[in-house]
């Protein structure tokens, strides 16, 4: 059965930059094509301005070998001024480079958000450090990040290689695992930018995404209160108060945290603030009940190669845990 993905304004492309990072790099890559694509047309030129002159020739004709006896003096000069106009367009790219690598290494980082960010099989955990009004905590498979801030993101490979890319927010960066890493960024246009994992990591590569909402920071401080935040007490609801209990009690509560229960485990995503995600399972089906319900039945038919297991769960437990996940705002 095909996986319908989530609708949503993402945008993903290096030539549409939203930050300043990013438009270093769109800068860069806009030189290179316009001294790349003019090199194209002069050679193509070229080819054209031979053939034409030898247009009358046929199989028959005998080659032009005056060459050999009279040197063509003004071949030779063209030749010499193409090739030191070629040097000159090469290292006048590797200069831009260089300044381009530069300015992308000024940004300022005073007041700079810090997050954790490591990359596993296959999802993304992000943690974010104590800031101002906000206690540290944990999230996954979605950063959000206040327009105008600058970012600092500090990376960690889990398990195997990964890749961070948000090409409107920055370029490219590895994730390995043993080595610490950072990328600096800064988002000065509100929106939903896209960021699946860049490096093949084995089965699940292509369902790894990670969305990044870059938004005003007024909203964005309350959402991190919000996720800082345990999660809400015992639900009055009956229904959802047995769900509570069902994960508390199962295999859930080793892998998963929710901050406010008993549940501390560490090999999976937090699921404190589960419902204020835009999709589950990294990116592969909407955060809705029923998708939740699919997914917690049968974790390897929507994501085969996954390491979360099948909870051996009854109907009624089921629905009732899925009632109580849904409460976690």
């Amino acid at each position: 059965m095909p996986l319908a993905r989530p609708a949503a304004p993402l945008e993903h492309s290096a030539l549409a930059p939203a930050g300043i990072q990013a438009e270093h790099i769109a800068r860069l890559w806009q030189l290179t094509l316009i001294v790349c694509g003019c090199v194209f047309a002069a050679v193509l030129i070229g080819v054209l301005f031979a053939l034409m002159r030898r247009r009358g020739a046929t199989p028959a004709t005998p080659p032009d070998l005056s060459v050999n006896v009279t040197p063509e003096r003004r071949t030779r000069r063209a030749v010499v001024c193409v090739s030191m106009l070629s040097v000159f367009l090469l290292v006048g790219l590797i200069v831009a480079d260089v300044l381009t690598d530069r300015a992308l290494s000024k940004l300022p980082d005073a007041d700079a958000l810090h997050i954790d960010l490591t990359g596993w099989q296959w999802w993304w955990q992000a943690r974010y450090a104590t800031d101002h009004a906000h206690a540290a905590f944990a999230t996954a498979n979605e950063l959000h990040i206040p327009v105008g801030r600058p970012i600092v993101i500090t990376l960690h490979g889990g398990d195997v290689i990964h890749s961070f890319w948000v090409p409107n927010l920055h370029g490219k960066k590895d994730l390995l695992p043993g080595i610490t890493s950072t990328i600096e960024l800064r988002a000065d246009r509100a929106g939903t930018y896209d960021g699946p994992c860049a490096e093949f990591c084995r089965a699940e590569h292509a369902r790894m995404a990670l969305r990044v909402v870059a938004e005003p920071p007024d909203r964005y401080a309350a959402w991190a209160t919000a996720q800082s935040a345990s999660a809400a007490p015992v639900p009055a609801d009956a229904h959802a108060a047995r769900g509570m209990r069902v994960f508390e009690q199962s295999a859930c509560a080793n892998c998963h945290t929710v901050r406010g229960t008993s549940a501390v485990g560490r090999l999976g995503p937090d699921l404190t603030h589960l419902m204020s995600r835009q999709t589950i399972a990294a990116g592969v089906l909407p955060n809705d009940a029923a998708d939740l319900t699919r997914w917690i039945r049968d974790p390897g038919a929507v994501k085969p190669g996954t390491t979360m297991p099948a909870v051996p769960l009854s109907a009624p437990d089921l629905q009732t845990l899925v009632a109580w996940l849904t409460t976690l705002k």
